[in-house]
């Protein structure tokens, strides 16, 4: 009987094996036994999102997916900025934006939104309450229907050892890569990321890391800011010259089911610029 194999592409036959020869020389200074267990995660013992989110603060996230018609995505940023100062400035919605923007590269006439509620699922709660009751939102909600082809959205944590999302000058450009990983995996891959992320922040370029809890679940979101596509290419590539980057790459990709990566341009009310 034949045999059968799969031939992978010449390029990415030499990057796996340049990567698993790095991390064979890495693993070989501490010697065959101990190696096989630097994989090793332990079992869990509570949800994931106990374990991997910041225990200190009780904040939630809500991401916005927003697919605009292409004739109205300038009147729906401008009636969106209007809100967002409204709700963001009154001190009766525990809630605030962390950052608005348009896609550039990605799905195209389409918005993302990030909002915080600070204290959990009860300000969640209580704003949902207060805004439904709220005839200016009200009327708002039913001008931005005209205007909308699709939306989604998801609440998220965030991961304790990502940095907090704060306001930022700009002018900067914003990648968010979205995983979708292989159910179980969440915190095997927050194991490697807590030690991959002092890989990317010498440049500042560290956002936010977020995991959903409600909507697509298994989904991780990392946000990050670069000056334009050269810095991030640049920056990207410094990061494989760093001992370890390549080993953490080389583990992780095997959770993902698959990814996107959205190139963003922050709105004039962003917070995030």
């Amino acid at each position: 009987m034949a045999a059968t194999c799969s031939i992978l592409p010449k390029g990415q036959l030499l990057y796996r094996n340049a990567v698993k020869l790095q991390v064979a020389r890495r693993f070989s200074d501490k010697g065959w036994f101990q190696s096989m267990f630097v994989h090793e995660v332990e079992a869990r013992k509570d949800a994931h999102s106990n374990l991997l989110s910041k225990s200190e603060t009780s904040d939630l996230y809500k991401i916005q997916f927003h697919n605009v018609k292409p004739e109205c995505l300038e009147a729906y940023n401008n009636l969106e900025a209007e809100v967002q100062s409204k709700l963001h400035l009154d001190q009766d919605y525990p809630c605030d934006v962390v950052g608005s923007w348009n896609t550039w590269y990605g799905d195209q006439d389409q918005a993302v939104h990030i909002w915080r509620y600070t204290g959990g699922y009860p300000a969640l709660t209580e704003c949902l309450t207060k805004l439904n009751n709220n005839k200016e939102y009200l009327h708002f909600r039913k001008e931005r229907s005209k205007m909308l082809v699709s939306r989604r959205n998801q609440l998220l944590l965030e991961f304790s050892f990502w940095n907090e999302p704060t306001p930022r000058n700009g002018p900067n450009i914003y990648e968010m890569r979205s995983y979708k990983l292989k159910p179980g995996t969440m915190i095997e891959w927050g194991n490697h990321w807590a030690r991959a992320i002092k890989h990317r922040q010498e440049n500042d370029e560290a956002v936010g890391g977020f995991f959903s809890q409600i909507g697509d679940l298994y989904e991780v979101h990392h946000l990050w800011a670069y000056k334009d596509l050269q810095s991030r290419e640049e920056t990207r590539n410094s990061a494989w010259q760093k001992e370890g980057w390549d080993s953490s790459v080389y583990y992780t990709v095997p959770l993902i089911r698959s990814m996107e990566s959205r190139i963003m341009i922050p709105t004039k009310s962003s917070p995030l610029q």
